[in-house]
């Protein structure tokens, strides 16, 4: 069994540092009337991070194998939360854009699929909380 580690620590109020395995830091931190000073990302906003990052990284993986000529992409999670305490994610949507002249369609589905269902650890473990969706767009990339 693989062992992962985080480590934490306090700056000030809630103001935290953390580091993983991979030795970066993080910073993580709450607006000024909880005692921070807003520099630094918030701990949920850093899940939806690990979303889009996850996926991403299979999804593009995948594509590179099927040597499809990405140009360009970028991909967006929006985030529906409970409004009482806890305010947990109920509901997150990820809207994947490609860009390229010639990019198949079936190829991006693939891919995207693979990653929601097998791949894509970051998903399996929100899936059993929310509800996630997706959808993809194939854009040609400006030319200036």
């Amino acid at each position: 069994m693989a062992i992962k580690k985080a480590y934490l620590k306090q700056i000030k109020g809630v103001s935290f540092v953390g580091k993983t395995d991979s030795n970066i830091w993080i910073p993580m931190d709450g607006p000024a009337e909880f005692g921070g000073s807003s520099a630094g990302i918030k701990p949920k906003e850093l899940l939806l991070l690990a979303l889009a990052g996850c996926t991403s990284f299979d999804v593009v993986t995948i594509l590179q194998k099927k040597r499809a000529v990405l140009e360009d992409y970028e991909i967006y999670v929006e985030a529906e939360m409970a409004e009482e305490h806890p305010q947990v994610f109920t509901k997150l949507h990820i809207e994947y854009v490609f860009y390229g002249d010639n990019l198949k369609e079936e190829d991006i589905k693939q891919a995207i699929e693979l990653s929601q269902t097998k791949y894509c650890s970051v998903t399996k473990m929100l899936e059993k909380v929310c509800e996630i969706t997706h959808s993809y767009s194939i854009k040609q990339k400006n030319k200036n």
